[in-house]
């Protein structure tokens, strides 16, 4: 698992590698055939080495607004609550939206002589597929500083809420010739502009690692690690 940092460098995305984790299965642990510094190393899932390593890096920047920009796997409430527990509310997720995810209307405002408490959920909106076909007709075309070069691209926005988070969240479908991907982020300032630029990004990081594991010789090495993991910061 690999943490790094998207940044622009002289015009193009790059990726500096910021921290990385060997995950071990915990059948595999405990054979003791592992060591680590001579000690055989205690099983964390890769939620909680994710988080280990997010820590160390965000108390090097407090006070910073972070946006983690992440793979569908860890687009969850299982990363974001535990980080905003620790760093604040400051920290913001940038993910991949799965395509039966449930979206809901934001809640209605509470009436002034409402009895009970209010909703913390809208109306069922559908999921991510069915309102990819809704939204296609009112698509708009967005110029975008996507993978070195500046690309027209077709997308729909929405604030929605997003029961895996517990929260708010905007929506961005980008529709291709004959599909579509949906994106997400908590952080409901960035534009969407922004959203299609910074997960586009995220992919520099497979390069980077790819190049610093094969000069080290580890790309040759039977290991089951995660999707990249990088954050960026969104005051950079």
């Amino acid at each position: 698992m690999s943490i790094g940092l998207l940044k622009i460098v002289k015009g193009r995305w790059a990726c500096l590698p910021l921290a990385f984790r060997f995950y071990h299965m915990e059948k595999t642990i405990a054979t003791k055939k592992v060591r680590v510094e001579g000690k055989i190393p205690s099983f964390q899932t890769k939620f909680e080495q994710a988080i280990e390593m997010l820590l160390e890096i965000s108390a090097a920047f407090p006070g910073t607004p972070l946006l983690i920009v992440t793979d569908s796997w860890f687009g969850n409430d299982g990363l974001l609550k535990p980080m905003r527990k620790t760093v604040g509310q400051h920290c913001h997720m940038l993910s991949r939206l799965r395509v039966n995810t449930t979206l809901f209307a934001l809640p209605p405002e509470h009436q002034k002589h409402q009895l009970g408490r209010s909703r913390k959920y809208g109306d069922k909106m559908g999921n991510a597929t069915t309102l990819a076909n809704e939204f296609h007709e009112r698509a708009t075309t967005y110029s975008v500083n996507l993978y070195g070069k500046q690309r027209d691209v077709l997308a729909f926005d929405n604030i929605m809420m997003l029961k895996t988070l517990k929260c708010a969240v905007r929506v961005v479908w980008i529709y291709r010739r004959s599909q579509w991907v949906a994106l997400f982020t908590t952080d409901l300032d960035l534009t969407v502009e922004q959203i299609i630029e910074y997960y586009g990004a995220r992919w520099k990081i497979e390069a980077a690692f790819k190049e610093i594991k094969q000069e080290i010789g580890s790309s040759k090495a039977k290991l089951e690690t995660t999707m990249p993991l990088p954050i960026i910061s969104t005051s950079a």
